[in-house]
């Protein structure tokens, strides 16, 4: 398999906070990791579409070993895991076949597979396993996907990643607020788990939740123009997401 350094990606998005507890950071922090990972062996560097294939596939096989272990102390279900590679390995295809997005549905169902699990995987290490928190989750989960979406055209055009509906379709305006009501329609999770056990985790997604509206804020502010310039959040948003987040 190619050899892929740790990746130093900008993040708008917490990252196993001080807000996680401590037993369950490195779990976060080896999720983080094979997710990143996965990624660049999907769109860095110059490999062929077909080695990158080769090395998800070789990732795939080498799976309990690339998490040492995670899988088993936690007993994560690793379909959510597969499905993070499934997501990475349809990347990889469309991209080679200038494969263009064409209706939300086919957004949802791609965010199904590269979103979605991290949520499910999460819930499972604070111990909440309801459907009604699943659905929540998975709402979130895919806003926040397609805010990455919306937020790096700039990024994904000149690699040959189409996103973005058809204009006839839909306009990046509608789009984003098809994705703030989907991140809205989730945000009562964060309540819930605030209110129990899993308050710390409720508090980080709150933070993942605002800062997601920050960004569509951010988008907003500049015209829906992501084409030319990325959006990013800077020192004071931070200081607006907390504030926001405290106020869910």
């Amino acid at each position: 398999m190619s050899h892929v350094s740790q990746p130093k990606h900008y993040e708008n998005f917490p990252v196993a906070s001080l807000l996680c507890p401590k037993h369950l950071r490195p779990a976060v922090m080896a999720l983080y990791w094979f997710a990143r990972t996965a990624d660049d062996l999907a769109d860095e560097g110059d490999a062929t579409a077909a080695q990158r294939l080769v090395d998800l596939a070789a990732y795939r096989t080498d799976l309990h070993r690339q998490l040492g272990g995670i899988i088993d102390k936690y007993q994560w279900p690793t379909l959510y895991l597969h499905d993070l590679l499934d997501a990475f390995e349809k990347d990889v295809r469309d991209t080679g076949a200038g494969y263009h997005y064409q209706t939300r549905d086919e957004l949802l169902a791609y965010c199904h597979l590269s979103a979605n699990p991290v949520g499910r995987l999460m819930l499972h290490l604070f111990g909440v396993d309801d459907d009604e928190s699943k659905r929540q989750s998975d709402l979130i989960c895919s806003a926040l996907q397609l805010i990455n979406f919306w937020q790096d055209v700039s990024v994904d055009v000149p690699r040959g990643r189409f996103y973005l509906l058809p204009k006839e379709v839909d306009s990046l305006e509608a789009l984003c607020r098809w994705t703030r009501g989907l991140m809205m329609t989730g945000s009562p999770l964060c309540k819930r788990l605030s209110s129990n056990a899993s308050w710390r985790f409720g508090f980080e997604l709150r933070l993942a939740v605002q800062g997601g509206l920050r960004i569509l804020d951010k988008i907003e502010a500049q015209g829906f123009d992501t084409a030319t310039q990325r959006p990013k959040l800077h020192a004071w948003d931070w200081f607006v997401v907390f504030g926001r987040a405290l106020l869910m």
